[in-house]
């Protein structure tokens, strides 16, 4: 653990200067094609950098920080666009905290505007896909973030029963996991920088177990961060060439499949930081069949809604689409935490963490002035 402690520093602090590269030097150059070849140094090596970690906490999280959020970041920097072009005035610990974390600066507040239903309908219309987010909700209660570590608690607790329980029973369970994890650690890392650099929160999750339909559950509610960052980079870029091609009715639709293939291969990667192992494609095919799930519902919204007026009501929608992400997840995505030994890793984990902790507490007790002991 030790180890892994030591590579973890070694890792950021290898980000930090690259990132401080990008803001003095790359940041000079002229965006466009010339930026990009000054950045892809630094995306490549942060794609190198979570191979020095193994555990799945802080390898994971350094994987999707830099592998996928700060690489996507960068690219949109290349040509002047995304969070980190958006402020002529960033700072370098502002623009090094941006570009590795799930933060946005804090804006001055817009002026109330009066609401027009008409011209919100047009905008959802003409820009359906799962990564039209516009809406921002002000942050969760602390209460709201409790909550979910104590659900997360009590669910590694009754993993020590796991002999009892059906493997399907499992992976449902690998599904309630993630997604208070994430909770967690996003919203954790996000309020630091909150408190100590005076930025915004961005929006992590919107309670994404009242999703509507996949378009709701996919575009506003699960990961909206990750939303966010494949709008400018994938689907944006995508449908402006499909508008040319089959025309602006039907542009969303490839462009929407384009960003699921996108998302899929990136989360391959991240399994692959995570278990060393080959990639089966499973993940991927998760993604794809939700993308063309989505294209269809995109589709059938077009026609039923669009002409008729016909929706489901909330009662029935929630459900099914709930079932459907948990039978999915548990069908495609999450076998592969099985298959890295990602849960069982975790678990050592957290012994470990426990462990620690309990070491320093029995050293404080015998006497304030003794070393930390550190864990093996």
């Amino acid at each position: 653990m030790e180890g892994e402690i030591n590579n973890f520093i070694q890792v950021w602090i290898t980000v930090f200067v690259s990132l401080c590269f990008c803001y003095f030097v790359a940041s000079k150059v002229p965006k466009g094609k010339l930026r990009l070849l000054t950045t892809l140094p630094i995306c490549g090596l942060f794609l190198l950098l979570p191979l020095k970690l193994h555990t799945v906490h802080l390898g994971g999280t350094t994987a999707f920080f830099v592998a996928w959020l700060a690489n996507f970041k960068l690219l949109l920097f290349s040509f002047g666009k995304g969070p980190l072009s958006s402020h002529p005035s960033i700072s370098p610990f502002c623009f090094i905290s941006v570009a590795c974390l799930p933060i946005k600066i804090k804006q001055d507040p817009s002026p109330p505007q009066t609401p027009n239903p008409s011209a919100d309908l047009n905008n959802k219309r003409d820009n359906p896909s799962p990564h039209n987010h516009i809406a921002r909700k002000s942050p969760k209660s602390l209460l709201n973030y409790a909550i979910k570590a104590l659900l997360l608690a009590l669910l590694i607790r009754v993993y020590d029963y796991r002999p009892y329980f059906h493997q399907k029973v499992i992976l449902t369970l690998y599904c309630f996991h993630v997604y208070f994890l994430l909770e967690v650690i996003l919203a954790g890392a996000a309020y630091l920088a909150r408190v100590l650099l005076n930025l915004e929160l961005e929006g992590q999750f919107d309670e994404p177990y009242l999703s509507t339909s996949l378009q709701d559950f996919w575009g506003r509610r699960w990961n909206i961060m990750v939303t966010n960052i494949l709008r400018p980079t994938v689907y944006e870029p995508t449908r402006g060439f499909f508008t040319q091609v089959i025309g602006r009715k039907w542009a969303a639709l490839p462009a929407t499949m384009a960003t699921f293939v996108v998302s899929g291969l990136i989360h391959e990667l991240i399994f692959f930081y995570l278990g060393r192992v080959e990639p089966t494609w499973e993940v991927t095919w998760f993604f794809i069949l939700h993308g063309l799930c989505l294209v269809l519902e995109i589709a059938a919204k077009k026609a039923l809604v669009g002409r008729w007026g016909w929706r489901l009501h909330g009662a029935v929608s929630r459900p099914l689409v709930a079932s459907f992400v948990l039978a999915t997840s548990s069908w495609l995505f999450f076998p592969q935490f099985l298959r890295c030994r990602a849960d069982v890793r975790a678990l050592d984990e957290y012994a470990a963490v426990a462990e620690f902790v309990r070491n320093v507490g029995q050293s404080l007790l015998r006497s304030p002035y003794s070393k930390f002991p550190v864990g093996d």
